[in-house]
């Protein structure tokens, strides 16, 4: 995934959105909107850690993931009924296979549960985020490397607005720094946050450790950047956890979530998976509290 498939992803999304303006005007969005009851809200276990799982048909990275004829209710409320905090749909059609389609039929599905859903996508446009509000959900994601400034805000903004939650995704050091600014200004006026709950304004931040040229998996750098991640919010890792060992490891250097999209999907039994890695974090997360 390099910058400039980051860019090409951005542009085919900045063609959606307008597409879809034409389609259904932001007014008649709104409105819609306006209609809806709350989405569920995200709550983060007293545990100490918390599992987003991912439903992704594609990868760029991996191929093929899920079946085209996917039974998208089937898998979300598998993942809920394990133990996961939220789940997160793609919606990207050209890459990974998703569409708003399948996180409509994830939140109707997840709606006895209470189970929250994300939207992830690559979102340039607060219509965007207005849509997936539309579609039930109750989060999105925001990438920073792939946005100006002013983006990133209209972006959280819009989901503030909306009553949901953001997941804002690092790659490195540098955007770590910026994440620091945004949920600094953010919350310059509510400096503590109790800690694993989400804040007022519903931020999470992530690291995603996937090389930017090569899409592979950097090892260690998760542990590497674990320090520089704000410690107001709620602090996620985002690939490279497939195992319970992979989960107690992130847990015991201070993430609070982690998200599993491929190993969930190709994994024989989703259902146990989620349930050991919830273990295993829990357990990792107990141990460094008795530690400290």
């Amino acid at each position: 995934m390099s910058e400039d498939f980051l860019q090409v992803m951005a542009h085919h999304s900045r063609e959606r959105a307008e597409q879809a303006k034409r389609d259904v005007p932001p007014s008649t969005l709104q409105e819609i909107a306006q209609e809806l009851p709350a989405p569920p809200a995200l709550k983060l276990s007293a545990e100490g850690f918390d599992l987003i799982a991912e439903l992704k048909i594609r990868s760029p990275a991996a191929g093929q993931l899920g079946a085209a004829n996917e039974d998208v209710a089937a898998r979300v409320q598998r993942y809920a009924q394990a133990g996961a905090a939220a789940i997160s749909v793609l919606t990207e059609p050209t890459r990974f296979d998703g569409s708003l389609a399948h996180l409509r039929i994830a939140t109707r599905s997840l709606t006895a549960s209470g189970v929250p859903a994300m939207r992830k996508d690559f979102l340039v446009d607060p219509y965007q985020v207005l849509e997936a509000r539309v579609a039930g959900a109750s989060g999105v994601l925001v990438i920073l490397r792939m946005l100006h400034l002013d983006e990133i805000n209209a972006l959280l903004d819009a989901a503030k607005h909306l009553g949901l939650f953001a997941l804002i995704e690092a790659f490195d050091e540098r955007d770590l720094e910026r994440a620091h600014a945004i949920v600094d200004a953010r919350y310059a006026i509510e400096p503590t946050i109790p800690t694993l709950l989400p804040s007022r304004d519903n931020l999470l931040v992530g690291i995603n450790c996937r090389d930017l040229v090569t899409l592979k998996v950097v090892p260690g750098r998760l542990e590497q950047l674990a320090h520089l991640l704000p410690a107001r919010v709620p602090r996620v890792a985002e690939s490279g956890v497939a195992t319970a060992e992979d989960a107690r490891r992130i847990a015991s250097v201070g993430y609070d979530l982690a998200l599993v999209g491929s190993a969930l999907m190709t994994g024989d039994d989703p259902v146990a998976l989620v349930q050991d890695m919830l273990a295993a974090g829990r357990g990792a997360h107990r141990d460094h509290s008795i530690q400290g």
